[in-house]
């Protein structure tokens, strides 16, 4: 159940990550950014959201090593934590424009980031579960 709903926040991760993240509005003209244009523009590093959203999706779609889940658990967390970091950098810096460019996050930037924590909480549950050989080992 984890494995899947880590999967399906890693894809909404990856989904948000082509559709608008900021929109910018001057003088009654408006457009939009994703995240893919931030990150041939103005910052390289927000191509680690994808980067590292890919590995997760690779790890958990090839299914590696099955009887360690705990190596899909550590993987998760620092996607996670990398994709959180790097949206809150992203969010800290539209808030911090100010002027007359007016810069907005947009609903699927708060997808994206709410997924990513989803991504994180999953990945500490899946180390925090206990396994089958784990609990024959309390017995």
């Amino acid at each position: 159940m984890l494995r899947r709903i880590n999967l399906s926040a890693t894809i909404i991760v990856l989904v948000c990550f082509f559709l608008p993240w900021v929109q910018i509005s001057c003088a009654g003209a408006k457009d939009t950014l994703s995240g893919l244009s931030l990150a041939r523009q103005d910052d390289p590093l927000v191509w680690l959201v994808p980067l590292s959203m890919c590995a997760v999706l690779v790890f958990v779609l090839l299914r590696m090593r099955p009887a360690r889940p705990q190596l899909l658990g550590v993987l998760s967390t620092f996607a996670g934590l990398i994709t959180a970091v790097m949206m809150n950098r992203e969010r800290t810096r539209a808030h911090g424009e100010s002027g007359l460019i007016a810069a907005q996050l947009t609903g699927w930037f708060w997808l994206g980031f709410i997924a990513a924590g989803v991504v994180i909480l999953t990945g500490i549950a899946i180390l925090l579960r206990k396994g089958p050989e784990q609990i024959d080992k309390v017995r």
